[in-house]
């Protein structure tokens, strides 16, 4: 296998044989331009040849928009940690001279804070479970390197759904590259899917719905319409947002009836 590797150190790369490939796949579908009947030249529109390094290119830059897109969320978390309670003092003062308005904002502003409390200590918890649960299953398994499994399962864990599809890929297509066959891959990858499962989609919404009263009916939308709207970042945030809203609706008067309609 030494001799193979070296072997293929002194040819080609495997980007320069891809991209020959696809373009003599991309000659043999062209055909040249034929003449009709009645000596009409047939258009035929050619599309760009096929590069590799064009989709390597794009895929760069997605990965560095996301970057940014990390870092100003960093930005924003450590500014607004900065601030201490200045916004909480500001929003109780602008609510106006009122006793009772100054007091419903105050009931508000704590029923948000508890109720994201709540929801975070949800997730570090079902993400622990799930980073342990999916290191000793691979290791379990005969999976290299399953702690760092386990880690990435926890991290991803606090995306909903997307991360565990990327648990699930990578480490089926891990497991089909070092065990060779397609049965090991079904197993890692059927195995990851049973413990995002019985993690993600019982014990985690229900656990969210007990900690932030909301219905799991509205937790499980919240999560679609949000990710819709803002992707990666709107099924991170799309809960905590779901919360503020059904802490308003608790403590206005004319939106007390949509509190009810997202109550658990």
């Amino acid at each position: 296998m030494a001799g193979s590797i070296a072997a293929a150190g002194h040819g080609p790369g495997a980007l320069d044989t891809v991209q020959k490939a696809a373009a003599q796949l991309e000659q043999a579908a062209q055909g040249s331009p034929q003449l009709t009947t009645r000596g009409i030249t047939r258009v035929i529109v050619e599309r760009p040849p096929f590069d590799v390094r064009d989709y390597l290119w794009s895929g760069t830059v997605g990965v560095a928009t996301l970057a940014g897109q990390m870092a100003v969320v960093l930005f924003l978390t450590f500014f607004a940690l900065c601030a201490g309670d200045t916004f909480r003092r500001k929003l109780v003062k602008i609510t106006g001279p009122s006793l009772s308005r100054k007091k419903i904002t105050v009931e508000v502003l704590d029923e948000i804070t508890a109720q994201i409390q709540r929801y975070l200590m949800v997730q570090v918890l079902m993400s622990l479970l799930v980073g342990v649960a999916t290191w000793l299953v691979y290791w379990a398994l005969g999976l290299e390197y399953a702690p760092v499994w386990g880690i990435a399962a926890a991290v991803l864990n606090l995306v909903p759904y997307v991360g565990s599809t990327v648990i699930t890929g990578g480490s089926a297509l891990v497991a089909f590259l070092q065990f060779g066959t397609v049965n090991m891959a079904l197993t890692v990858g059927g195995a990851s899917v049973l413990i995002h499962i019985v993690v993600g989609q019982l014990l985690t919404p229900w656990l969210t719905s007990r900690a932030s009263s909301m219905n799991p009916v509205v937790v499980f939308a919240s999560v679609l319409v949000w990710g819709w709207l803002w992707g990666a970042w709107g099924l991170l945030l799309g809960i905590p947002l779901m919360m503020v809203l059904k802490a308003v609706c608790d403590r206005v008067e004319d939106l007390k009836p949509v509190g009810e309609l997202m109550s658990a």
